[in-house]
């Protein structure tokens, strides 16, 4: 008895260490609805591509930025955006309303660490797609978004659930293989960003989240 009661209480001292290091109130739900809202972006990409007669046709070949190409990244710029706000906006709702049921601070030192850790890399790769835009070199935005990305997550993972850097390393490698088939760069983005981080979510869901309190 006296056994199992310091063996409860190291358990007990772990989980309060673990929680103090690592931000555990990621929701699983939140890569799923991620995944859904990149799927359904990339279906309206390619709507916006066909209608502007550019489909997949977008290789880094010379200085080829003409006014209907232009027309057409702004256009996906947008939508981009609008999709990363969806994400953003459901991951934050998601996370707090998981945290407060947890009786789990959102906002603190731990929280801190995985945004920063997060968005150093992030967007430095936005910025760096800003300079493949600007040189027109298309062909190579989609897969530095993987690459970056995927980047973004193996660094934030050292401070919530290590199963996160999976998730990264395989947006990584899917980004690098995208470089080599350039002309598919929206179905590689939207396997990335759409059906990884499905799986990922519901895998997540499945362990932390169903059958607990969020």
């Amino acid at each position: 008895m006296e056994n199992q009661k310091y063996i409860n209480d190291l358990s007990e001292i772990k989980k309060m260490m673990n929680r103090s290091s690592r931000f555990i109130s990621l929701s699983g739900l939140a890569g799923v609805f991620a995944g859904c809202y990149a799927l359904l972006g990339a279906f309206l990409a390619k709507i916006i591509l066909v209608k502007n007669d550019l489909n997949l046709r977008l290789y880094p070949e010379g200085n080829i930025f003409k006014s209907g190409i232009d027309e057409t990244m702004i256009q996906l710029f947008y939508l981009a955006l609008a999709i990363l706000i969806l994400a953003v906006g459901t991951a934050v709702f998601l996370t707090t309303r998981k945290a407060t049921k947890n009786g789990l601070q959102v906002w603190d030192a731990t929280s801190k660490r995985l945004l920063i850790n997060f968005f150093i890399p992030l967007i430095s790769g936005g910025i760096f797609c800003l300079v493949f835009w600007q040189y027109a070199l298309i062909g190579l935005i989609a897969p530095a978004m993987l690459i970056f990305y995927g980047l973004a997550l193996i660094h934030a993972s050292k401070f919530t659930f290590s199963d996160l850097k999976g998730l990264g390393y395989a947006n990584l490698i899917l980004g690098f293989a995208a470089t080599q088939f350039m002309s598919f760069g929206l179905y590689f983005w939207a396997l990335g960003f759409g059906l990884f981080h499905i799986i990922y979510g519901v895998w997540m869901y499945n362990k932390y989240d169903r059958n607990r309190p969020e």
